[in-house]
């Protein structure tokens, strides 16, 4: 390599490309105060994830489809089971679907959401009037259904309860 080489390799290195981080300051700022204040630790401990950091790894592992313990650590958010304590206490307060829907506001005004990929179920979205009433279901006679072991049963000779039964044929006819 010529020392122009080793510059230019120096320059990248020093200077490196970031990608383009998953919450912005302008976006931060509109969802903090929606989140509720932490709550005081006066046994001190280990301080918390910041909720910023805890958001970053919550929208990373929802963008990419990862698995919540296989967040990297190289990302800042702490471990991805601490990222999602966080959804599930910001879910239980209710604070999880205002963010939610400014991140959807967010991402609609942006034309950022692909609606070719939207799936939705009766799990998301309530069925107005119950939706279409089932089919009735058919009465069936009243008598057991046929099956291998009824339809062996019957063909069986009954055993009469007077006299014992063999305990093994070969037995009784060596017997004789």
């Amino acid at each position: 390599m010529s020392g122009g080489d080793l510059g230019k390799l120096r320059d990248v290195m020093e200077d490196p490309i970031m990608a383009k981080p998953l919450l912005t300051d302008e976006l931060w700022n509109r969802i903090a105060p929606l989140l509720p204040p932490r709550k005081p630790r006066p046994k001190g401990g280990r301080p918390p994830v910041s909720d910023r950091a805890a958001l970053t790894g919550i929208l990373f592992v929802l963008r990419t489809g990862c698995p919540w313990e296989y967040l990297p650590q190289e990302l800042g958010c702490g471990c991805g089971m601490t990222c999602w304590r966080r959804l599930r206490d910001w879910h239980r307060a209710g604070v999880w679907e205002k963010v939610w829907r400014l991140l959807l506001d967010e991402l609609g005004l942006a034309d950022k959401i692909d609606w070719s990929k939207v799936a939705i179920d009766s799990c998301s979205v309530r069925a107005i009037f119950g939706g279409r009433a089932p089919a009735r279901i058919p009465r069936i006679a009243a008598r057991m259904a046929r099956n291998g072991m009824l339809s062996a049963t019957l063909r069986a000779r009954p055993w009469r309860w007077n006299i014992p039964a063999p305990t093994c044929m070969i037995r009784s006819e060596r017997s004789r």
